[in-house]
């Protein structure tokens, strides 16, 4: 799935920032260390915005697009924000056979968003994943930690009830 970049305004503290700062500085003259600074600016985000991307680049001396190109290339790296409560719909082979797509479109219906965007309060964000072993559970989604298998587009509503706080 192409990650797209987020249309939710970037949200990060000074001490976010005085923080990866802080890591670029302290690896920037390891090599390769472009990986593990990303990975710890995620841990203090959350997420990989321009904004954090652009401070990365600038720190390490190499352009946005290299420190781009790796945030797209590796699945590991979000440009969104998560959502306070994240939903992935399976979509690998048994599930998507079993109606998995139903699901997403459902959700996309229900929350006005599409895999890989967040809700603009920040409630909800969500992914479509390839597989997460629960094959004989099929079509399966996950909201944070919580598994609900055997479903069709009809359960959706209550499922989304549960996290309407």
């Amino acid at each position: 799935m192409k990650k797209t970049p987020t249309s939710i305004p970037f949200k990060g503290t000074p001490e976010q920032e005085a923080k990866l700062k802080a890591i670029i500085e302290e690896k920037k003259h390891i090599d390769g260390c472009l990986m593990q600074i990303m990975q710890e600016a995620q841990e203090i985000y959350g997420y990989l915005p321009l904004e954090v991307q652009t401070m990365i680049a600038e720190g390490l001396g190499i352009s946005v697009e290299e420190v781009y190109g790796v945030a797209t290339f590796y699945a590991q790296f979000a440009l969104s924000p998560k959502g306070k409560y994240n939903i992935s719909v399976c979509l690998g082979t048994a599930c998507y056979v079993k109606g998995a797509q139903k699901l997403v479109d459902r959700l996309t219906e229900v929350l006005g968003i599409k895999p890989g965007e967040c809700t603009p309060d920040g409630k909800f964000s969500l992914e479509a994943c390839r597989c997460i072993g629960a094959c004989g559970l099929a079509p399966v989604l996950t909201v944070n930690d919580e598994v609900y298998g055997r479903l069709t587009d009809k359960d959706i509503d209550s499922i989304l009830a549960k996290y309407q706080d």
